[in-house]
């Protein structure tokens, strides 16, 4: 039956079918020939998996995401991260840098981040005679810091798949997104030294940062609100999610002013797209992965790699390969609704915090909206710099590569994803 399943499956994908379909096909196709079970057990399951509460998050961050979008932050943060690190070397890519992590911390997502900062920071770079291949290289893999840094929408698929707490899981990413942003600047730095990148002028003032700072608050505060407020007990994560999204509505309307009732049917029929795309992954890898449950063969694979790994550092290790693998290929919604509880009992198993399972999957999974022939951010800055995959693949080499040395800390230092869920549930 497993091995039917997956053949399917990667026929479906060698084929160019569109990946929900492939693994809704592939489970249809393995059930009819393989068991005697109805076909609309399918279907069942497929809505079992959204007919959720917390799934009910999902579409809300994506709506608060594109509002404040829309409402004109991308230009106050950006103005921010300037007036902080403007000046180091490679001073447009730290700032790329760090807009993005600022802008991860709205939206949840790794494209919209791509595209929202993208389309200001590629064209300034180029003309700042930035080499239009590193540009469009660092913007892709900044970009991948949106769905690590709280709100996430991953965070809320694999809370929804394992039964762990959404809100411990939003925490378990902070730290780990600032570190891997970390590792980014600190490559933007060392190329830009042998390139000769400058800074963008003056160390900016104390009173600039602190206007500067001023105008983007309130961008800056949804993030604190959302999680505060799950932590204070005030509200669910679910809840957190329409709260933003009227926060959003009532920040680019009476605050910054840019939002225009004329705005709104366009960025919520794009936020019912987008959100429809999620939904139908996660349903359709729903039944996959109660196919894969209902032939055992997630014991089966358990066995077999608990015989391969003698504890949990070199088991840790496999992870993080099947995982980059992984996310080369597959969305990664239905790569965790597919791999999170087969893996879980697992890394329970041998020892691995939960919480800290999660943090290590969705880092690592990140990474796979920079990589070929999936990544949807390389997609997005090729588009915007009008350059080819190809052209883009060198400059992504350093990037990666210091994202991977973060992704390693993030594994093998428990502490950088469970500090805060650890203090903050005292």
């Amino acid at each position: 039956m497993g091995i039917l399943l997956f053949s399917l499956f990667a026929l479906f994908l060698i084929a160019d079918i569109p990946i929900a379909i492939s693994i809704g096909l592939s489970s249809l196709l393995a059930l009819a020939i393989a068991t005697n079970v109805p076909l609309a057990v399918v279907a069942q399951r497929m809505y079992a998996a959204v007919d959720s509460f917390p799934m009910m998050a999902i579409p809300y961050f994506i709506v608060a995401g594109a509002l404040m979008e829309r409402g004109g932050i991308s230009r106050r943060l950006i103005n921010l991260a300037s007036s902080l690190v403007g000046s180091l070397p490679g001073g447009l890519g730290q700032v790329t840098v760090l807009t993005s992590m600022f802008f991860a911390a709205i939206s949840g997502s790794g494209p919209a981040t791509t595209a929202a900062i993208g389309g200001i920071m590629i064209p300034a770079m180029e003309r700042s005679n930035y080499n239009r291949s590193f540009a469009t290289a660092l913007q892709a893999t900044a970009g991948a810091l949106g769905p690590l840094i709280p709100p996430s929408i991953l965070f809320i698929t694999f809370g929804v798949a394992t039964g762990e707490s959404i809100g411990d899981l939003f925490l378990s990413g902070a730290l780990p997104g600032v570190l891997v942003g970390l590792s980014l600047m600190i490559m933007v730095y060392f190329i830009s030294k042998k390139n000769g990148y400058v800074g963008t002028g003056n160390k900016a003032s104390i009173k600039d940062v602190l206007n500067n700072a001023k105008q983007a608050s309130w961008a800056l505060m949804m993030p604190v609100i959302i999680l505060g407020g799950i932590y204070g007990g005030v509200f669910t994560p679910t809840e957190a999610a329409v709260v933003s999204a009227i926060y959003g509505l009532i920040v680019g309307f009476f605050v910054y002013r840019e939002l225009k009732l004329s705005d709104l049917p366009k960025i919520f029929v794009q936020s019912a797209v987008t959100s429809a795309m999620v939904m139908y992954v996660i349903a359709t890898a729903s039944a996959f992965s109660w196919i894969m449950s209902n032939a055992q063969i997630p014991t089966q694979i358990a066995n077999f790699i608990i015989q391969l790994a003698p504890n949990k550092y070199i088991l840790l290790l496999f992870l993080n390969i099947l995982l980059l693998i992984t996310g080369c290929f597959i969305e990664l919604n239905a790569a965790i609704v597919i791999l999170a509880p087969l893996m879980m009992p697992i890394m329970v198993k041998m020892g691995v915090d939960p919480i800290h399972f999660g943090a290590i999957m969705v880092t690592n999974l990140c990474l796979g909206l920079v990589t070929p022939p999936l990544g949807v951010n390389l997609y997005v800055a090729s588009g915007i710099s009008k350059l080819r995959i190809e052209e883009v693949a060198k400059s992504l080499i350093p990037f990666l590569a210091a994202a991977i040395v973060a992704l390693m800390l993030i594994t093998y230092i428990p502490e950088i994803s469970l500090y805060l869920p650890k203090v903050m549930g005292k």
